[in-house]
């Protein structure tokens, strides 16, 4: 069948709209027809990696559709059904099985290959196979094959326009606190970069009933969105950033969250825990970080990487609905649409800071 997605032809070169062709859903895939999808920074970054050599690639790992086709061995998601896609996981390794699936030990395989498991790519353009099946998505195209691992059913009265970053980017940040961090009421919480990851973790610890919420944050009306939602906020521009939190903390923070990537900022996140205090990070960034290894080991702090939430898709994903209806999870208040043809202008508002969270549709 002919569609059109949004391809990527080399790290610097803009997205651009064209026709491809993708398959028919196997036994075990499912065809769903994309509504929209969200622009996560994972997509820029990956698209970034990628030498121009690899050729065109369909990146979209945020989709939100509904099904409209499935394989013969599918049997609990129909077509009809309002879906949320997210990352793979396989479910039988030992990862999975101990109820980790995000840190599953054939992610690389199943979400970052570029191919299906056998090696073949399920979008193709006049007969050459597209480098696609990102996060078992490939979500930036009108439709995309999936599987049952990484669709999820949702109510199909739920605006997937505004619930479609749940899929990664909202899921990652509510997930850290709400599976991660577990910030006790009386505690205190600090966010390093109020995005769409940054957002949706300060309103996880609203729901969690944390009354202590920091963001920081250099961009003026990020801050001040996180103070209409409970947050004190610190500007890094004009603030000592360690001595601010430390300040708003009562002596210094025991749950953060690092969304930057940025070595420089994971040290403040470091140096402004109070002892026995814990920074998850979710930033793709630096990939070697210098740390006060004296300051971790003599005040018991705990640095620890975080993937999508830390959560099981098939389960975390409804309770964030669940959120989303009772009115406790307001991500809509982050969402901003536009047109899959605006996808370049997306990523210009996305970078600059202009937006939170762009989300694309059809």
């Amino acid at each position: 069948m002919q569609m059109t997605a949004a391809l990527s032809r080399g790290p610097e070169s803009p997205f651009t709209l064209e026709t491809v062709q993708i398959d028919d859903p196997r036994p075990d895939e499912i065809l769903v027809r994309i509504v929209a999808t969200g622009l996560c920074h994972t997509d820029l970054f990956t698209k970034s990696l990628l030498p121009q050599t690899v050729g065109a690639c369909l990146f979209g790992h945020e989709g939100a559709g509904i099904v409209e086709a499935v394989g013969s061995e599918i049997t609990h998601i129909v077509p009809g059904h309002h879906v949320l896609l997210s990352v793979r996981s396989c479910g039988v390794c030992r990862q999975c099985i101990d109820g980790h699936r995000a840190y599953c030990e054939r992610s690389h395989q199943l979400n970052s290959a570029g191919v299906r498991t056998d090696g073949s790519s399920p979008i193709h353009q006049n007969g050459a196979p597209i480098r696609a099946a990102y996060f078992g998505q490939s979500s930036f195209a009108q439709y995309a094959i999936t599987t049952v691992d990484n669709t999820v059913v949702i109510d199909p009265a739920v605006n997937l326009a505004v619930v479609a970053p749940l899929g990664c980017g909202f899921q990652t940040g509510a997930g850290a606190v709400l599976n991660m961090l577990r910030p006790e009421p009386d505690s205190t919480f600090v966010v390093f970069g109020a995005g769409s990851v940054g957002f949706a973790a300060i309103l996880a610890a609203r729901t969690a009933g944390v009354t202590t919420i920091v963001a920081v944050d250099p961009v003026a009306e990020r801050r001040k969105l996180a103070e209409e939602f409970g947050a004190v906020t610190i500007d890094p521009a004009t603030d000592n950033i360690v001595d601010a939190v430390r300040a708003a903390t009562d002596g210094g923070s025991a749950h953060s969250l690092d969304t930057t990537g940025i070595g420089a900022v994971i040290n403040q996140g470091v140096a402004s825990l109070r002892a026995r205090g814990t920074l998850a990070v979710v930033g793709l960034g630096a990939r070697e970080v210098p740390l006060n290894i004296a300051d971790i080991m003599l005040n018991g702090k705990t640095v620890r990487g975080c993937i999508e939430g830390d959560s099981d898709v098939t389960t975390f994903i409804p309770r964030l609905v669940e959120l989303f209806n009772a009115g406790s999870f307001p991500i809509d208040r982050l969402v901003t649409p536009y047109a899959f043809s605006d996808i370049n202008q997306a990523v210009a508002d996305q970078t600059s800071g202009k937006v939170i969270k762009p989300v694309l549709l059809w």
